[in-house]
């Protein structure tokens, strides 16, 4: 970070984060604050700095932890980059971790530019002789596109998983049905019959068949399967809801991402509609002063708030509020085979974007212990400590002889936030001893662990027919060069 006299920062893509996380325009943060808009324009682009006095004015103005914001961002931009140069592709390249670091706090979005280039380059890897027709032209209708999951996913990270217009929106909404919770799905079906004259109907399963969720556009029908629970059902009145009546606010959400092909933009689109969907079911003033109350007892803000146990996860990880935050969780979805298909993070815990996750969390072992909530103290390498909770989750009934879809949610904070949770009760946070785990084990450097799956990539393998460790994989202690 550059300074002038220890008395002025050139810190103008953090200070365009914390802008843009709060909703507003240069020209709103520059009444705001009592200066210009030029100014504004001229401290995010670096050209001007930011003085101590301006930074005071932009905590106690937004009620902002400035800290925690910048730390957050960073500790992840610096998670990314650490993955990605310790690929053997860059073997060669021996990049201080102070550069990174550096690189992280100051260049944000070169950080983004890196990540998405090193995510094609891996997909192109992976998928070698597709990408390479591709690239010749040999299939002139298609042209190679960067994951759309991981592109959302980068949005949703860009935006700390909290966007203001959609909140508002959503309590807008609530206040006008002014219903209670067990109310809700009642005045989502009149509210969609009367203003947008679509008709709610719950259809059989030999007629639904794999579909969910239908929205006939000809006959302006909504249609779910009964095989939906009554939480279900109101999450998509109210999805559907959002998409109706916010598409100003999705446009303009999506407009700020700036150009996006096709899947990205109807994936975001759909992401920004359930956001939407989450925020009418537990609207942010009384879903968060029901969690600070209850401790964060999830069953009990389920119950509550007539949702199922993964939708209140997922809503804890989105309170992030200027003025109002919650706890800043983070939250893992898996199945029984240990893919991730939800990873959401309002704090600074370094998910892998390019692999698994850790087999001794855990939130892998729901699976064994179906009806019981899991707690772990965890430690990362680098003496981060973390406290979880995990349990199992089974989504909409599925008919004989399907299988019953399972999932593994995980929810963690930062350990210094564990005292606020019902879940950490009597447990002295202090000494608990901490499971040491890893990002994932092409990253983990621990040695001796014999749930390793893989080397770490960043240490020579060491193979030995003489021997026969704990652990099926040795290595060398110095990194790879």
């Amino acid at each position: 970070m550059a300074t002038d006299s220890g008395k002025k920062l050139f810190v103008g893509p953090r200070f365009r984060r914390i802008r843009q996380q709060l909703g507003l325009s240069q020209t709103q943060i520059a009444e705001g604050l009592g200066i210009s808009p030029s100014y504004i324009n001229l401290i995010e682009r670096n050209q001007r700095p930011v003085t101590a006095q301006i930074l005071l004015r932009l905590a106690e103005t937004y009620d902002l932890d400035l800290r925690d914001l910048a730390t957050a961002d960073e500790d992840r931009f610096f998670a990314e980059l650490n993955e990605i140069f310790s690929d053997p592709l860059f073997r060669q390249i021996d990049v201080p971790k102070q550069e990174l670091r550096d690189l992280a706090e100051l260049c944000p979005g070169v950080t983004h530019a890196l990540q998405r280039l090193y995510a094609a380059y891996t997909e192109a890897r992976q998928g070698e002789t597709l990408a390479a027709a591709q690239m010749a032209d040999r299939d002139v209708g298609t042209r190679y596109e960067a994951n759309p999951v991981e592109r959302v996913r980068e949005l949703i990270e860009a935006n700390r998983n909290y966007f203001p217009e959609l909140e508002q929106a959503a309590e807008a909404l609530r206040d006008e049905l002014n219903v209670p919770a067990e109310g809700l799905y009642a005045a989502l079906v009149t509210r969609l019959r009367e203003k947008h004259s679509v008709q709610t109907r719950i259809m059989p399963v030999d007629v639904m068949r794999e579909t969910l969720r239908r929205f006939d556009r000809h006959r302006r029908q909504l249609l779910i399967s009964e095989l939906v629970d009554p939480p279900g059902r109101a999450f998509q009145l109210a999805f559907q809801l959002g998409l109706g009546e916010c598409t100003q606010h999705l446009e303009t959400i999506i407009g700020r991402a700036g150009p996006l092909d096709d899947a990205p933009r109807r994936l975001f689109r759909i992401t920004l509609g359930n956001y939407f969907a989450a925020s009418v079911m537990m609207p942010y003033q009384p879903f968060l002063a029901a969690a600070d109350a209850l401790n964060y007892d999830i069953h009990v803000l389920a119950q509550r708030f007539n949702s199922g146990f993964e939708q209140v996860c997922h809503r804890l990880t989105t309170l992030q509020r200027p003025n109002a935050r919650g706890i800043p969780f983070f939250l893992l979805r898996v199945d029984n085979a240990g893919n991730v298909s939800k990873r959401f993070s309002s704090g600074t815990f370094p998910f892998s974007k390019f692999g698994g996750t850790c087999p001794l969390w855990n939130v892998h072992s729901t699976f064994d212990t179906p009806d019981r909530l899991l707690k772990q103290v965890i430690e990362l390498p680098d003496g981060t400590r973390y406290f979880s909770i995990a349990q199992m989750v089974r989504r909409p009934v599925a008919p004989h002889p399907l299988p019953q879809p399972r999932f593994a949610i995980g929810l963690g904070c930062e350990i210094r936030h564990a005292s606020r949770l019902v879940y950490a009760a009597g447990m002295d946070l202090e000494k608990a001893e901490g499971t040491p785990i890893g990002v994932n084990c092409r990253l983990c450097e621990r040695e001796n662990c014999a749930q390793r799956a893989e080397p770490p990539i960043t240490r020579t393998l060491i193979l030995d027919e003489t021997t026969r460790r704990v652990s099926s994989f040795a290595f060398s202690n110095a990194r790879e060069l």
